[in-house]
């Protein structure tokens, strides 16, 4: 084994002990500028039983758990961080105090972007990343560096099929029922504006608290389901 792959292993090593369930490096050549065009991506699974609520209302307990998830993602990604800098590597974590999103939803690098390249799935008609493992019921966040990390095998076509339950299952109607590839914009996929009201609608109507959570359409997947269906 190359000291490289082996450096992958040990970083691999460390971000699933730390709680990543889904791994993979993405070369980020032609996507961001600079010294560092390896990403890695992490995922970590939202808990099957609030899942199973998402299918009824939005729930407090989905609201606690993607702010706890995306705070055990930061620490996840800061960890890998700190492990490549140690090995004489530059990195940046893209946790949730350093990348904000601007009024469009959109931030410099989408963890998206970086898993779809690092193989963890694609880009489902939820406009959310489906996975083979949890569906789309997963949390994301990603790192960049300049270590010349073995890159895994991109994902660049939709598994979705002719399967549209999550465009008729939207509340909103938001949906287009496109299908992903590569060069597939945003907007193709979904219209941002009636989604995000009517996330804050069902939010404040099931829960009292104003926030741009629905989660119906990930949890309706039927990759989600085949997850929430399978043994623990």
């Amino acid at each position: 084994m190359s000291d490289i792959s082996l450096l992958k292993k040990e970083l691999f090593t460390l971000l699933k002990e730390k709680g990543a369930k889904l791994t993979g490096v993405a070369d980020l050549s032609g996507v961001v500028d600079g010294n560092m065009k390896t990403g890695v991506s992490v995922a970590v699974p939202v808990p099957r039983h609030i899942v199973q609520d998402l299918k009824t209302a939005p729930t407090k307990e989905y609201y606690d758990a993607y702010h706890s998830l995306n705070a055990r993602l930061d620490e996840i990604v800061s960890c890998g961080a700190e492990f490549l800098i140690k090995n004489g590597f530059n990195a940046y974590a893209n946790t949730t105090k350093t990348v904000k999103q601007n009024e469009e939803w959109r931030t410099p690098l989408p963890h998206k972007t970086v898993a779809t390249r690092a193989g963890l799935g694609w880009i489902g008609k939820s406009c959310l990343l489906v996975t083979k493992e949890y569906g789309s019921a997963i949390r994301l966040s990603s790192l960049v560096t300049d270590a010349p990390l073995p890159f895994d095998f991109p994902v660049t076509k939709s598994q979705c099929g002719t399967c549209d339950i999550c465009v008729k299952s939207c509340p909103a109607k938001a949906l287009t029922g496109h299908l992903w590839n590569p060069e597939t914009k945003r907007e193709e996929l979904f219209h941002r504006e009636i989604c995000y009201s009517t996330q804050l609608q069902r939010m404040k109507e099931s829960t009292g608290i104003e926030a741009d959570l629905c989660g119906l359409c990930f949890a309706v997947c039927p990759y989600t389901q085949k997850w929430l269906n399978a043994p623990e």
